[in-house]
Order: C-alpha cells, then structure tokens, then sequence
C-alpha cells in the first residue's frame, strides 16, 4: 500500500507549531545578529514576518486542514518575506566583504551574520518544500491527487512507515537540512523540476555563505 492508497480518513492534518517555530527562530536570529556595515532598517523584516506569521496562524489555527486560498495566500507571503530576506542578507554579506569601504565592520559581526543566514537559508528553503509538494499540508492531509515533487523514504518502502503517513514539516526540515549540508540530495530526491531548481539554488546559497564566512575566519586568524 502506497502513501496515495491511504484513505484520507486516516491522515491525520499536521500541527501548525513545528513551522511556525522555525519561523520565530528565524525571527529572533534577525533581530539578534549584529547589524554592522550596509544593515540599514534591518527591523522591517522581523515586523513584517512577525505580522504575516500572526495572520497565517489566525486563519488556520491548530492542525492545517483548512484548504482555501486566504489561508495559502498567508503562507506564501510569509515564505516570500523571509526568502527576500535571506537574498539580501547574502548580498549584504558579500558587499561586506569584498567591498574594502567596510573593512572596518567587526569579522565577529559578519561572521555571526554569515551564521545566521545559513540557519536562515535551511528554514526558508525547508518552508518552500513543505509548502508546494503535493499542494501544501492541507491537500496531502486531504488526499489530494496532486502528484508529489519529491520521493520520500516512506513512499518506497511504506511498509516500514506508520499508518497514513504524509510528509511533515519535519521532513522538509531535513531534507533542507542534508541538502545545505552535503550540496546534493540524500534519502529523499527531487522528482519534479521545480524541485531540483529549488535545491540547486539552496545548495548554492549554502556554498557561497559557507565560503565566505570560512574566508573571513582565515582571513582575521592570527599570522
């Protein structure tokens, strides 16, 4: 029996808190980063991430199975704040760096800066899978016959999965996690286009935070 084979009566819907953590995480990384150098109203971001995580959880409160475009729409422009975010974060970072007018910021500030925004990158690329394979969390609760983006571990061997299994935010954590950590997929593969995009580019941001901040270590240790 397949994942799609399960009655929509047994899926359970998914707890709103696992993401909506992720995001406060994100949130309060922002407001405790140094903001050194090019950072100006570096505030707008938490506030308006803040506002627009307060609106998803009013409209969908609890387990997520409520399948209208309001509640999506909330989703997706929060996900959009914080994917905005992080690519001017990243461009910020690198402008910080190689730019010799701001030499003077603290390494200790675009170090913890660099840091933050690899957090960053895993959370808002975990947010983005979660949300658009197979529909979001309220379609694959409701059985949706949206084909799925990426092929989970559970889908091939269902039998080792527990009973009405469907992919969780958890999941998409990890996956995002692995493939900001090892650059490529690990148990779980893209199947779909924009789901092999979508890791290219994550592992790309990862790579290049990576490179910088290890640059910037050297580069500051004692000679």
């Amino acid at each position: 029996m397949t994942t799609n084979e399960v009655a929509p009566a047994t899926r359970i819907p998914e707890r709103r808190w696992p993401m909506a953590v992720a995001v406060v995480a994100v949130i309060v990384l922002q407001v405790i980063t140094p903001h050194e150098g090019r950072l100006k109203y570096w505030w707008v971001f938490p506030v308006l991430e803040a506002a627009a995580l307060g609106a998803m959880v009013f409209r969908d409160p609890g387990r997520i199975d409520r399948r209208t475009r309001a509640a999506r729409r909330a989703t997706i422009v929060l996900i959009v704040l914080l994917t905005i975010g992080t690519f001017g974060g990243l461009y910020v970072l690198i402008l910080d760096i190689v730019d010799k007018a701001y030499a003077d910021v603290e390494p200790t500030a675009l170090l913890g800066r660099g840091a933050a925004l690899w957090v960053t990158n895993v959370v808002v690329f975990s947010l983005w899978f979660w949300e658009l394979d197979r529909g979001g969390a309220a379609e694959r609760a409701a059985g949706s016959e949206i084909p799925p983006s990426f092929g989970f571990p559970e889908d091939a061997m269902p039998e080792l999965a527990p009973t009405g299994w469907i992919p969780r935010y958890p999941d998409y954590l990890y996956l995002s996690f692995t493939n900001a950590t090892a650059f490529s997929p690990t148990d779980t593969l893209p199947v779909r286009t924009w789901a092999k995009m979508a890791m290219m580019i994550e592992s790309v941001i990862s790579l290049v935070t990576a490179v910088l901040v290890i640059a910037r270590a050297i580069n500051v240790l004692p000679g």
